[in-house]
């Protein structure tokens, strides 16, 4: 099984479960591991804490020791150097995110065992991940390029499973879905009890 299997099959393995990723940015390590049991509790299998920082690193491994307590994954988030992949790789993320199409994190992913997930915002984006080897790709930011953005993609691209990023809440995640997402990455719905029975309510119909 090559580098690129592995991040298909961990993605499609985990978010079919659930077609739902928590991504928790700029908290303190205890809030962090609170709003990832939140997310667990929801269902969510997959976490990601973003690390655009060195500062990012305590709340990311607070992350990544809670979920072995509870049998889950947490990944990095904004790897978009190698440096910063060897940090959050020996912290024991579990895989990593890019918001862009960023080909040595790419390649060094790989060469870690990693399951990657690079991001992506134009047809040129898709095609040079598709030719890496990626079908699971992060549409970022997925509320400025929009759900018809999905749909008009998935025409030349309909082995793609898009997870949408960026801006999505229990409002509008029932919409990117049916625009034909694979998963949304969701934050404040997760944090915001009054949100939560919106956000099952948009995600029930695709499970």
């Amino acid at each position: 099984m090559t580098a690129t299997d592995v991040s298909a099959g961990f993605f499609a393995r985990h978010l079919s479960a659930s077609p739902v990723m928590g991504i928790f940015r700029g908290q303190d390590p205890s809030a962090t591991v609170e709003l990832c049991r939140r997310a667990w509790d929801f269902g969510v299998e997959l976490v990601e804490i973003p690390v655009q920082s060195d500062a990012a690193l305590p709340s990311l491994r607070a992350a990544v020791e809670a979920a072995r307590d509870h049998g889950k994954q947490v990944g990095a988030g904004t790897v978009t150097t190698v440096r910063r992949l060897r940090a959050v790789q020996e912290i024991g993320a579990a895989f990593t995110v890019a918001p862009g199409l960023h080909r040595e994190v790419v390649d060094a992913s790989a060469d870690a065992g990693l399951p990657h997930l690079p991001g992506v915002a134009t047809a040129t984006d898709i095609a040079t991940a598709q030719a890496a080897g990626h079908t699971w790709l992060k549409a970022f930011p997925a509320q400025q390029l929009g759900a018809d953005w999905i749909t008009a993609q998935l025409g030349p691209f309909p082995d793609v499973r898009f997870v949408a990023t960026g801006g999505i809440s229990a409002d509008n995640a029932a919409e990117f879905l049916s625009a034909g997402c694979a998963a949304v990455a969701v934050g404040s719905a997760l944090a915001d009890p009054s949100a939560l029975p919106r956000l099952r309510e948009a995600v029930s119909p695709m499970r």
